[in-house]
């Protein structure tokens, strides 16, 4: 019981996540898929886990994914735009 309440606040959480970052970036005027690369995959990264839990496929496989989108969401980094404050 306590999985799938805590599977429905992660949904409602990342979908919020994503409504609010979208926004901010409309907001703020960027555009470009570059600068949103390593968001979306830290995005990612929570739903291939929210994933492998329900569909009992946590190991190996899902640690591989897990760690190469780490690596890549610190990689596109340098895309991301600089504040000028």
């Amino acid at each position: 019981m306590l999985q799938t309440i805590l599977s429905i606040i992660l949904i409602f959480v990342l979908a919020f996540s994503i409504t609010f970052f979208v926004k901010k970036r409309k907001r703020a005027g960027i555009k470009g898929i570059k600068s949103a690369l390593t968001s979306i995959c830290f995005y990612l990264i929570g739903i291939t886990n929210l994933l492998a839990y329900w569909f009992n496929f946590m190991g190996l496989i899902n640690w591989t994914i897990s760690v190469t989108l780490l690596i890549l969401g610190a990689y596109f980094t340098k895309y991301m735009p600089v504040s000028e404050k």
